[in-house]
């Protein structure tokens, strides 16, 4: 299913501006940078590198970038939850078929040290699904959620959140809680981020990412984008 995301309410002339161009916009949450990755030369107002050839493609929803799993990925030169003490992580995105069994499709890494960030698909030997493996180290320890026992097929849209509130850790997906555990947590410092693709270019991604929203603070579901 494609995602569609609810908006606070706007202007008529906001609307009829808005037309028929596509879903409404993300719901505005103080704070939160919104990345439409939607290009190859700039998301969210920064350079990108481009590692391969991804593609931008038309979906029902949008523009996304389309990776080929093999040597597809794109860097940028932030962090873009540097300073944060509490934070969500929220994608928007389509894993699909065909993909190695382990895939990481955003990586946010600390410079100067092994802190980091990571959203990953893992795929079950069988192929045909996948789950969410999100990762934090903070201060040297690595924190996992690892849902295997939450399997979603692939080459549909999801919506997935990680959030971290100080001392504990949760992740979601489609507004649906499926791990939590505890974590010690501390802000982290300027870095940069990859898409696609792990930092170290491994653990390429196959599929397509649309959207990207980081907030300094621990959302609850409802504030999520909707989906």
């Amino acid at each position: 299913m494609p995602a569609r995301y609810g908006w606070q309410a706007v202007g008529i002339a906001a609307l009829a501006a808005f037309g028929s161009c596509g879903p409404p916009p993300p719901a505005p949450v103080a704070g939160a940078i919104v990345w439409n990755v939607d290009s190859l030369d700039a998301i969210g107002g920064h350079p990108v590198v481009v590692l391969g050839a991804p593609r931008v493609v038309d979906t029902a929803d949008g523009r996304a970038v389309e990776f080929d799993g093999l040597d597809d990925g794109l860097e940028l030169p932030l962090h873009p939850l540097a300073g944060a003490g509490s934070f969500t992580v929220e994608a928007v995105f389509r894993p699909d078929p065909g993909g190695e069994r382990e895939q990481r499709f955003l990586h946010l890494q600390e410079d100067a040290s092994e802190d980091r960030i990571l959203l990953e698909t893992r795929l079950p030997r069988h192929g045909g699904s996948w789950f969410l493996d999100s990762y934090v180290k903070s201060q040297g320890v690595g924190h996992t959620l690892f849902a295997k026992d939450h399997e979603h097929p692939l080459g549909s849209w999801y919506h997935v959140a990680l959030v971290v509130d100080g001392s504990e850790m949760r992740h979601y997906v489609d507004g649906r809680l499926e791990l939590r555990r505890p974590i010690g947590f501390r802000p982290q410092g300027v870095g940069r981020s990859s898409i696609g693709v792990r930092i170290n270019r491994v653990s390429w991604f196959k599929g397509a990412i649309r959207l990207l929203r980081f907030t300094p603070q621990a959302l609850e579901p409802g504030d999520f984008l909707r989906h």
